[in-house]
């Protein structure tokens, strides 16, 4: 294993679009970028007793889990968390995403999504709230950021 250079969990990070920059999903203890290929199976007459596979669609889904903050008016506007992620999981229009990938190369991966999920867990005595999210992706992952 040498020469091999780990990329360290803290450098992917998770941005939204808010119609003029990407901001980050605020104090993320979490992020991940699932990504499936469905597979079409055929069994044919011209290859008998056994299947086929092809490719089939590609989906994705983005989760992250961080602490809850204020990001709205009076607090940091600077970042996304789960009061404003729930302004645009309620609006219902897809959401443009990038993620930081930490690679030498500097790739950023870029998409939209659709928030589908959004959870506040908000504990008792000195625990801070947390949030969790789940983005379902639409269209593709692509490496050229989309907004101009």
């Amino acid at each position: 294993m040498a020469g091999e250079s780990f990329i360290k969990g803290d450098v992917i990070i998770l941005s939204v679009h808010d119609g003029v920059a990407y901001l980050p999903v605020a104090c993320l203890t979490s992020n991940s970028l699932s990504t499936t290929r469905a597979t079409i199976e055929t069994q044919t007459k011209c290859d008998p007793g056994q299947t086929i596979k092809t490719a089939g669609n590609f989906d994705y889904s983005i989760s992250a889990d961080g602490l809850y903050i204020d990001t709205g008016v009076g607090g940091d506007i600077t970042k996304k968390s789960h009061d404003t992620l729930l302004a645009l999981q309620m609006a219902g229009t897809p959401i443009t995403w990038s993620i930081e990938t930490g690679l030498a190369t500097n790739t950023t991966y870029y998409g939209t999504a659709v928030i589908t999920d959004l959870n506040l867990d908000a504990p008792t005595g000195q625990e801070n709230s947390t949030f969790s999210a789940t983005l379902a992706g639409s269209g593709a992952i692509v490496l050229v950021d989309p907004i101009p």
